[in-house]
């Protein structure tokens, strides 16, 4: 098993998650840097949040993409119209590129899902140039994701079951501050710098937030399939008095950190 991510449809992954990916992916790359004439790989890279953030800058020579889903990578194939990427199916933890291949190695949003981070980062040393750069980013769980909080925490209130789920979440491994900045040192990486990036996500509605997961998308889809047809309906009426807070259904903004981490290869 080389992911823990649940992933069933890529449009209703992007309604969870990669709308804000999309947000947050111009903001990683500022942080990692580009040059210009340089090679990217971009490391689980989902339905293309960076790898399209990565083709509206002209100046790079090809941008590669990987990911372990068939369906993230058969969705950004699809979606792709830019001759400088090319996509294809495969592990973090074992990349099927050649050493030294890449300028820059980026992993936005991914390496909290991959078994063997550490693993995962040494690959990405591996196939970056001496001197290149290897760069990731993950979401601030216990800290930075207030609307994510408020979901496990409403949940596990009621439903205790749930609580074990919270509890990975929350402390789930990548996500706690420094902890990037220890696997990209202890994994050989120089000049390593750790940032924090905020983004805002917004909800039209309950609606906009909640059926993603209602529809098993995500670690919180699959929290929501595990319970029984009472508890997602206990489930679904806490969640939308949390989301509206005694106002009227509407809309709500949220906002949300994620670590980011970058590194040079020696």
């Amino acid at each position: 098993m080389s992911t823990t991510f649940n992933v069933h449809k890529p449009s209703a992954y992007d309604q969870l998650m990669g709308r804000w990916s999309r947000q947050l992916a111009p903001l990683f790359i500022e942080f990692a840097g580009v040059a210009d004439g340089e090679t990217v790989l971009d490391v689980g890279c989902g339905t293309g949040s960076l790898t399209f953030a990565l083709t509206d800058i002209p100046f790079l020579s090809r941008i590669e993409a990987i990911d372990i889903s068939p369906v993230f990578v058969e969705a950004l194939r699809t979606r792709n119209i830019d001759a400088r990427v090319a996509v294809q199916q495969g592990d973090a933890q074992s990349l099927p590129f050649q050493d030294r291949a890449f300028d820059r190695v980026f992993a936005l949003l991914v390496l909290h899902f991959v078994p063997d981070a550490d693993k995962a980062i040494a690959e990405m040393r591996r196939v970056a140039r001496p001197g290149g750069t290897v760069a990731a980013a993950v979401w601030d769980h216990a800290g930075g994701m207030p609307v994510m909080r408020m979901l496990v925490d409403s949940i596990a209130a009621i439903i205790p079951k749930a609580e074990a789920f919270r509890t990975r979440f929350c402390f789930q491994p990548m996500t706690q501050p420094g902890e990037l900045e220890r696997v990209f040192m202890s994994g050989g990486l120089q000049d390593v710098q750790e940032t924090e990036l905020t983004i805002r996500m917004n909800y039209r509605d309950f609606d906009d937030f909640w059926m993603p997961i209602a529809a098993g998308e995500g670690p919180f889809g699959a929290l929501i399939d595990s319970l029984s047809e009472t508890e997602r309906q206990q489930a679904a009426t806490t969640m939308r008095a949390a989301y509206e807070a005694g106002r009227p259904d509407g809309p709500r903004s949220f906002t949300s950190t994620a670590w980011a981490c970058r590194g040079l290869v020696p």
